[in-house]
């Protein structure tokens, strides 16, 4: 395994970041100490209120295989040694663990998950708590607990419905069956299938076009997107409302509807 420090790679262009799961030795596994590395990363960059948008990718032929072998193996031994007593300590370590991962829905702008290779298990649920996807056609996605004998984790159960449906989603977590990049786009897993080669180029792309827009309002949006999950639509125009009366006192405002009776791209400053 890399060295802890070096288990997230993360560069800059612009408003954008690129983060990168960097062990692809054990193509991408998803360990406590990547999990650590990874949390440390978005907590700094989830403060920094210049960001715009941020890239998720893996090094290599992976995204991520999912859960490192090693750390499921010992949680299995721990219950195997104390059935009926263990589980809680268990439960307890793997709640934490999820939240390691997936810290990348604290950002507060948009993230995409580029996946250039295989995600599986915990490594496509990280990928599920990103904005939306991109996929390799030759990728291999799919939640693959079920197989492995354990329950799914990582927010898998509540994620996948809300893409696919509960029929499908149930059917993908029963039999634990893993879909292409073209199938992941047909039923919703995916926004687009690109070309390994191309996958990142593509999402950094579409990450740059993000940031050309409002950053206030896009956050906003973000906003918007996570609680409609729960909110009625009474609730939601009116917090619509209240954000589009907020926007309308910016800078960024003022700025878009020059640049639309001026005919040239806006120059927003987030203010």
């Amino acid at each position: 395994m890399a060295p802890s420090e070096d288990l997230i790679r993360e560069s800059r262009n612009g408003d954008v970041v690129t983060l990168e799961l960097n062990d692809p030795d054990h193509l991408n596994a998803m360990s406590r100490a990547m999990g650590e590395a990874f949390r440390e990363v978005v907590g700094r960059l989830a403060l920094d209120a210049s960001l715009r948008a941020v890239v998720l990718t893996g090094v290599g032929r992976a995204f991520s295989a999912g859960g490192d072998l090693d750390m499921l193996q010992q949680q299995a031994d721990r219950g195997a040694a104390a059935p009926g007593t263990a589980w809680r300590g268990i439960r307890d370590e793997m709640s934490s663990f999820y939240r390691l991962f997936l810290s990348v829905r604290d950002l507060p702008c948009p993230t995409i998950a580029a996946l250039n290779g295989h995600a599986i298990g915990a490594g496509f649920c990280v990928a599920l708590g990103c904005d939306f996807r991109f996929a390799a056609p030759q990728a291999k996605l799919g939640l693959n607990f079920t197989r492995v004998g354990v329950h799914p984790g990582m927010a898998a159960t509540w994620t996948l419905p809300r893409l696919v449906g509960p029929g499908l989603a149930a059917e993908l977590l029963y039999t634990s069956r893993l879909v292409d990049g073209e199938e992941a786009v047909r039923i919703g897993l995916a926004n687009r299938v690109i070309d390994r080669d191309e996958i990142l180029a593509q999402a950094q792309a579409t990450a740059a076009e993000i940031a050309s827009n409002a950053p206030l309002a896009v956050r906003d949006v973000k906003k918007a997107l996570r609680r409609s999950e729960t909110a009625s639509i009474e609730d939601q125009l009116q917090f619509e409302a209240s954000h589009q009366a907020q926007n309308f006192e910016s800078a960024d405002a003022h700025e878009g509807l020059a640049a639309i009776r001026e005919k040239r791209a806006p120059r927003f400053e987030g203010k």
